[in-house]
């Protein structure tokens, strides 16, 4: 069983999702009920974490808050890849200079949807990595 999280071979899937036609799913969950949005800003941010631009201010947003336990998906037919899994806990950045340097490598077609940029970037600590059925990493 692999005991380490390296997320960067993930990077060139995660980072160019949206612009290959395969946003990622956030699934969250709060008080036993669960939610699933599409995370067009989702990227690998360093070995450790993905992050991603919340600007909707929906279900999953209020979940976030209440349960920091996410799961993310990947999955591109476009690609032929196989699916990918990320599991973690997300927190939302205080730190007004972690806020701009995430702001600044989420995708343009995002930041259109923000044109104020009033959202909240999120990092997720990822615990446990699956490809299709296979866990391919975990924190040991």
């Amino acid at each position: 069983m692999p005991s380490a999280i390296d997320l960067s071979e993930f990077a060139s899937r995660v980072d160019s999702a949206r612009d290959d036609g395969c946003p990622m799913v956030l699934a969250t969950a709060a008080d036993g009920q669960p939610d699933v949005s599409l995370r067009g800003s989702m990227m690998v941010w360093d070995k450790d974490h993905l992050a991603f631009w919340e600007r909707s201010f929906l279900e999953s947003y209020d979940f976030l808050l209440r349960n920091p336990k996410v799961a993310v998906f990947y999955h591109c037919p476009p690609k032929k890849e196989r699916q990918l899994r990320f599991y973690g806990e997300a927190r939302a950045v205080s730190d007004p200079e972690l806020r701009e340097r995430i702001w600044d490598r989420v995708v343009e077609s995002e930041k259109h949807a923000d044109p104020d940029h009033k959202g909240v970037p999120f990092l997720i600590r990822i615990d446990r990595v699956r490809l299709a059925r296979d866990v391919v990493q975990q924190r040991g």
